[in-house]
């Protein structure tokens, strides 16, 4: 968990990437299309390594993934022909976020308290969001000294130190099948996860609740400069919310710990949550001055930290042993989803109707995820029923 959140506070790779791309003069158009591929491979990498984890164990698979990207990160804060830039970008997204699944299925491993496992997620989302404003503010210095290129170098490094962290202190894990019985076992691994209709309603749910939290880093920004306020002002909002997450997270990780120490479900604090999102960052649209977008973002804090842990506690209780790789990857690809839908969603609404249209659509994002808890809540219950 503590390597995981260092790799994030020296995840430049995303963050800084449009920078890095203005650099080499490319059209919006080009810069877009490599922002697109880095989102494709985040998907598709969560998924794969996900499995991976189950197939080659979970040590292999997180060593494997953190050397991969400590190669091609330097080569995407180096090259300057697009085709080439947006090959690396698509396997630095795949790669970006991998301790994500791997992780969530070692403590599904090795917890089997309710209680602990929140405490333990609701300490993770902790450490992403305290790494993630580490990431912003750091950047922004060293890319001042340094330039934007060192800034993979300093990602790489990062990434190459967790694999050999991970490689001496993970204990040795081997799959329990191989060659044709592993094969075997992927199809079924992947018939059971296509055909678990209360996976892909938590994905659902999932999404529509995290595309609000990924409109606070990309809808946002273009809320607050379409009033004409200055970059410093969207900076107070993120100190603002970083802050917020701070602060509350302590609290709430308690309270969540208790919660499911008692065996309440999940899913009713997951729809409400996915409401709070929405409306919370929908609120952004029809705010006008520095001080109420700060409010804005600081109203779904509390949804964010509660979703994460929420989210992840369904997804244990749902995953079968021999899949929790699989189910913990698909999980993880509502992030790389969010954040590819948020900045599409947040453009087209801003175009076509304004900011109030960026309060409706944000909102109605957060509606539909908590919709989704519904069936969701039934399927709990009734495993069986269709």
């Amino acid at each position: 968990m503590i390597g995981a959140s260092v790799v994030r506070a020296a995840g430049f790779a995303y963050p800084f990437l449009s920078y890095r791309l203005s650099e080499l003069a490319l059209s919006t158009t080009g810069i877009s299309t490599i922002l697109a591929s880095f989102g494709v491979g985040w998907l598709i990498g969560q998924i794969v390594l996900g499995r991976l984890a189950d197939i080659v164990g979970r040590r292999s698979a997180l060593v494997g993934s953190m050397l991969l990207a400590a190669v091609t990160l330097p080569l995407l804060g180096g090259l300057s022909h697009p085709i080439s830039v947006a090959l690396a970008a698509v396997v630095v997204g795949a790669v970006y976020d991998a301790p994500r699944p791997v992780i969530t299925a070692v403590v599904a491993d090795t917890v089997s308290d309710d209680a602990t496992r929140a405490s333990i997620n609701g300490w993770r989302h902790f450490g992403i969001n305290v790494g993630a404003a580490t990431t912003g503010a750091a950047g922004g210095l060293l890319s001042d000294t340094t330039g934007l290129a060192a800034l993979y170098w300093f990602n790489a490094v990062a990434c190459a130190a967790f694999a050999l962290i991970a490689l001496a202190c993970m204990p040795r894990d081997r799959p329990a099948c191989r060659g044709a019985d592993a094969a075997d076992g992927s199809r079924a691994a992947y018939r059971t996860a296509g055909t678990d209709a209360r996976l892909w309603l938590l994905w659902l749910v999932s999404l529509g609740a995290l595309i609000p939290v990924a409109g606070l880093f990309s809808i946002l920004p273009l809320l607050m400069d379409d009033a004409g306020l200055p970059a410093s002002a969207y900076g107070w909002t993120q100190v603002a919310s970083a802050c917020t997450v701070l602060i509350l997270s302590v609290p709430l990780n308690r309270w969540l710990a208790r919660r499911a120490s008692r065996g309440a479900s999940m899913v009713p604090l997951l729809a409400v949550s996915s409401l709070g999102l929405g409306a919370g960052l929908g609120s952004a649209g029809l705010a006008e001055s520095t001080p109420q977008y700060v409010i804005a973002a600081c109203i779904g804090i509390p949804g964010e930290i509660v979703v994460f842990v929420a989210a992840t506690a369904l997804l244990d209780q749902i995953t079968p042993p021999q899949a929790r790789g699989l189910y913990a990857g698909i999980w993880g690809s509502t992030l790389a989803a969010a954040v590819s839908c948020a900045p599409a969603l947040g453009g087209w609404s801003l175009s076509k109707g304004g900011p109030q249209l960026v309060a409706v659509t944000t909102t109605l994002c957060g509606l539909t995820g908590a919709a989704a808890c519904l069936p969701l809540a039934v399927l709990m219950h009734h495993p069986r029923t269709h």
